[in-house]
């Protein structure tokens, strides 16, 4: 995370709001919690959530903050404007009866799979235990969102389970931006995280006492 006193605030809590929102709105779409016609909105949604999350990666790289930075800029590109595009492009499909082989999705969903568990390690090394519990939920729901759009397993009860880990997801982004914000402005820890599940090895001193 970026803030290391160069100029730039924090901006991981905006850009962890706008994931929080994607999230608990793929859980009110594949949950089958709001009906098809909601796919306008949600593109409307998620396009807020690209611009939020486009500006905070471009702070994330500026500040140095090479796994943050990349991440947020695959999140804004991928899960935000592309996810936007995608249920317009959906919607007007259904509506118009153009064909339409989703399957391509399940390749696309594949390759950021792959590459957010590629990223994992190195926030368990650098992020507190809460950010890292995030991401292994999310890898493994992204692998169950995957081998649905491929065909690989079937939409029930699967999407009912991605569904709600979407919304644990939710919740505990939710609690994450508690905890940056509130301990950040006390300067204390009021809500916990817990320590990265890698423990980083102490740096041996060159200079001489």
């Amino acid at each position: 995370m970026s803030g290391h006193g160069t100029g730039w605030a924090n901006p991981s809590p905006a850009g962890l709001v706008a994931l929080a929102l994607a999230l608990v709105l793929f859980y009110a779409v594949i949950g089958g919690h709001v009906e098809g016609t909601a796919a306008p909105l949600v593109g409307l949604w998620l396009l807020g959530g690209f611009v939020v999350q486009i500006i905070v990666a471009l702070i994330e790289l500026k500040e140095g903050a090479f796994v943050g930075g990349n991440v947020f800029t695959i999140f804004a590109a991928f899960f935000m404007l592309t996810g936007a595009a995608s249920f317009y492009f959906k919607y007007f499909a259904g509506i118009n009866g153009w064909p339409l082989d989703t399957t391509v999705d399940g390749y696309a969903w594949a390759v950021l799979t792959v590459t957010l568990i590629i990223f994992t390690p190195a926030y368990f090394k650098t992020t507190p235990a809460a950010f890292n519990i995030l991401f292994l939920l999310m890898d493994i729901g992204l692998v169950i969102l995957t081998l649905m759009d491929l065909h690989i397993i079937s939409h029930h009860p699967w999407a009912s389970i991605f569904s709600n880990m979407c919304l644990v997801n939710t919740c505990l982004t939710l609690y994450i931006v508690a905890a940056i914000v509130i301990n950040s402005t006390f300067a204390k820890v009021i809500l916990p995280m817990g320590a990265p599940f890698i423990k980083a090895k102490p740096e041996t001193s060159n200079i001489a006492s």
